[in-house]
């Protein structure tokens, strides 16, 4: 592969301050190289704090892509890590403009050649898109990983118009980050006041996303599908099959008008040199390759090879944990790509699932799923934790409408998002239907493919919802989430219906009973016939700079259990996640986290769903330290949702701020 110099010798400074225009000063750590010639910039733009929470992460990218000729920056956002400020929600106006000032900060530095580049995964991806609309002089290039380019349709919030629980589970991460402090060995004596102006400033961020429940301003903003067009930089889109941003990569490739690249692999909510499940890619020498491109002007011949690739995935036994996927590497000339063929399946009365426009058997079929259906889903995002993927269907298919074809007498590739047509009536006012493409083995195993959610109230889009009227015929069309899948033949396929999927999503208010008109539904399946195979598109070993030192104190644990009481009847999942405390040898720093997500309901009693996440949170040095306790607990009546949320921070065992939360936001056809 052809990229830039030969490794060059590294310095790091830790914290560097960049003063905004407003006089308020952001936190960065550089690495770059010690010779004197001006060098490409390359900024990653977070509020996971640079010199703790991401360290371990970026100890083993930043050093190597800047010993290879660039200065690779890290930056707090505006009020978190030891940046000054204060942080009321994510993708803000000011954070934007931030990131424009920090851009041309960079480019006016003796060490900087003049031209910057964006990286991110997750919000670092957001926000890199989102500043590349905003076209900044010196941006030239974004990677943007595991990200979206329309926060209502594609984000950890809501999926279809429903509400996904992950939004409970990221608001409560956000708001124990949030009571973090500056780290007094870099700020200094102000870390004190900088402290407790995040902690009486920052808010209740789940307030705000559950007020905007519809595709309104609030969710446009930050949407960069809202007028494409402002993005002129090259992009590199990548994702992965597990994580719940695949999405996007699609979109990108299709929508976007300059030069772009994707990238999909079996991953998790990964970069892809860390990716799992495997196989993980050498993805610094594939990000070092477009930066040479784009930053340095040199013919890497990355903009030769196909556009986008893909990992097409076998068959796998139902888990909710992969460490590796089986597969091959597939290569798309572009998207949509003229590979794949849009075939249709008809649903049958019989249970059938026949490939072809007309029904094998029409009918109505009644539907009226118990809240237990979802149990089996997993998380919207995966982590690639234990628990976090959707295992073995059967309970879930058990509470379902499911239609499944004959043994394929050939193998079947699944590549892009299947959509299904259907026409239905229902009892209620609001409803939900969840859609699942299942790979059933011959021993009965049931392996979930893809799904879609959608608030039928949404039927006719996402900015204007309208109630249903009971017992009226409507049409509507739900998207799944995109794939690449093998089907073997013997296998079968099999589409799932449900009327709830929770703890994937919040239930409707009341229970439904939805009749599907199997004569006028139809499942559009992307189906791909032919192509390019890899038996490797990328070495297998992925390179980087020496991990981190850390002393681990307390070894990390994660769970997820489900208790059912047949006495009572209640279910209650329970998602543990510890991470662990460590001491980061080079700073002295100690940090200890601890999350419990509990989500319950009662089976008889449809308002019973409750959301609560505890985090419990330490941060300091020998002789000294803070801890917080943040609580947050969701629920619902047939009009409204209630939060009630805590917060603790405590600076040794003094209580330094406290409050609490109680309040009710009205649903708005959810």
């Amino acid at each position: 592969m052809k990229h830039s110099t030969a490794r060059q010798e590294v310095i790091e400074q830790r914290h560097v301050e960049i003063r905004l225009a407003d006089g308020c000063r952001l936190a960065a750590r550089i690495w770059r190289p010690r010779n004197t010639i001006p060098v490409p910039a390359i900024v990653e733009y977070l509020p996971y704090r640079k010199g703790d929470h991401t360290l371990p992460r970026d100890a083993v990218r930043a050093p190597w892509i800047a010993a290879h000729g660039y200065a690779y920056v890290r930056v707090d956002i505006r009020g978190s890590g030891e940046s000054e400020g204060i942080m009321t929600d994510e993708y803000t106006h000011r954070e934007l403009q931030d990131g424009c000032e920090v851009i041309a900060w960079l480019a006016e530095q003796v060490w900087c050649d003049g031209n910057v580049g964006m990286v991110g995964i997750s919000w670092g991806g957001f926000n890199g898109l989102q500043i590349a609309a905003l076209q900044p002089p010196a941006l030239k290039a974004v990677v943007s990983i595991a990200s979206t380019d329309d926060r209502y349709a594609d984000d950890v919030h809501y999926m279809g118009g429903t509400m996904v629980i992950d939004q409970i589970s990221w608001a409560s991460h956000m708001f124990a980050i949030n009571t973090l402090p500056p780290d007094p060995e870099l700020v200094g004596d102000r870390w004190r006041d900088m402290w407790l102006d995040r902690l009486r400033g920052s808010g209740l961020w789940l307030k705000n996303w559950l007020e905007h429940q519809r595709r309104d301003d609030f969710w446009k903003h930050g949407s960069v599908c809202e007028d494409i067009t402002q993005i002129k930089v090259p992009v590199y889109a990548v994702s992965g099959w597990a994580d719940g941003y695949t999405r996007t990569v699609f979109r990108l490739m299709e929508t976007l008008q300059g030069p772009r690249k994707g990238l999909v692999g079996p991953w998790a909510h990964k970069y892809p040199h860390i990716g799992v499940p495997g196989p993980a890619i050498d993805w610094l020498q594939e990000e070092l390759r477009w930066w040479d491109q784009w930053l340095k002007g040199i013919d890497t011949g990355i903009m030769s090879e196909p556009p986008l690739r893909l990992y097409m995935q076998d068959h796998a036994r139902p888990a909710s944990y992969y460490a590796h996927r089986d597969g091959r590497w597939i290569e798309e000339p572009a998207w949509p790509s003229p590979n794949v063929d849009r075939v249709f399946y008809a649903p049958g009365a019989d249970a059938s699932l026949v490939e072809g426009v007309a029904s094998h058997q029409a009918g109505r079929l009644a539907l009226h799923s118990p809240l237990s259906t979802g149990i089996a889903g997993g998380k919207w995002c995966s982590y690639a934790r234990p628990g976090d993927q959707p295992v073995d269907q059967r309970r879930d298919d058990a509470g379902s409408l499911v239609f499944q074809t004959a043994p394929l007498t050939s193998d079947l590739e699944i590549l892009g998002d299947a959509r299904l047509d259907l026409t239905f009536s229902v009892d209620q006012p609001v409803a939900q239907l969840a859609a699942r493409l299942v790979d059933i083995a011959p021993d009965g195993a049931a392996t979930r493919v893809s799904y879609g959610l959608l608030n039928l109230t949404h039927r006719h889009g996402h900015e204007t919802p309208e109630a249903l009227v009971p017992g009226e015929t409507c049409r509507a069309s739900l998207a799944f989430k995109h794939i690449a899948q093998r089907l073997r033949r013997g296998h079968r396929l099999r589409l799932s219906l449900s009327t709830s999927y929770f703890p994937v999503a919040w239930p409707s208010p009341q229970p439904v009973t939805l009749t599907l008109d199997t004569g006028a539904t139809l499942l559009e399946l992307p189906v791909r016939h032919a192509g390019d195979d890899r038996p490797s598109a990328y070495p297998d070993t992925p390179q980087g700079a020496p991990p981190l030192a850390v002393e681990t104190l307390r070894s990390p644990h994660s769970d997820w259990v489900v208790h059912e009481s047949l006495a009572s009847g209640e279910t209650r999942v329970v998602v543990t996640n510890d991470s662990g405390a460590q001491r980061i040898i080079d700073n002295g720093v100690i940090s200890d986290a601890t999350t419990v997500e509990s989500y319950s309901f009662n089976a008889t009693d449809w308002r019973s769903c409750r959301g609560h996440v505890v985090s419990e949170l330490a941060f300091g040095r020998e002789g000294w330290g803070i801890t917080s306790h943040t609580e947050t607990e969701v629920t619902a009546s047939a009009t409204h949702f209630r939060i009630r949320a805590h917060l603790r921070a405590c600076e040794s065992d003094e209580v330094a701020h406290e409050e609490r939360w109680d309040l009710e936001i009205p649903r708005d056809l959810a």
